[in-house]
């Protein structure tokens, strides 16, 4: 079992910045490709960004490219996402998962945390 815990989501106005980040405890972090999803309300859970097992692949989705970065420190079992130049529209709850694959969907995850809100003023 790999236990997941979000943290650093808050209201930030538009344009703004935040940090969020996961810290994983369990299984070795560094065996598990990580990804960040989200969930805005009343829409499906989509995929942000995801990065591999050793951080040498990321990928993004289209709508955050430019403006956020994943990265991981595997000495520190954390997974972070940095989110700049923030919009209204990313405001949703904040997943990360972990899982055997290096993927952009949420089938290969197998372990997810609780999630963090994140919302954006207009």
């Amino acid at each position: 079992q790999v236990q997941l815990v979000e943290s650093g989501g808050g209201l930030v106005q538009t344009g703004g910045s935040l940090r969020l980040s996961c810290a994983a405890s369990g299984r070795t972090f560094s065996n598990y490709a990580m990804g960040w999803f989200r969930q805005a309300p009343g829409k499906e859970r989509e995929f942000v960004a995801a990065i591999s097992r050793s951080g040498g692949s990321t990928g993004y989705a289209d709508s955050v490219k430019g403006r956020f970065t994943i990265s991981r420190d595997n000495a520190k079992n954390t997974v972070y996402l940095q989110m700049n130049s923030l919009k209204p529209e990313d405001t949703a709850v904040y997943y990360c998962a972990a899982g055997g694959l290096f993927a952009f969907r949420e089938v290969p995850y197998d372990y997810w945390g609780q999630g963090t809100q994140v919302t954006v003023s207009s």
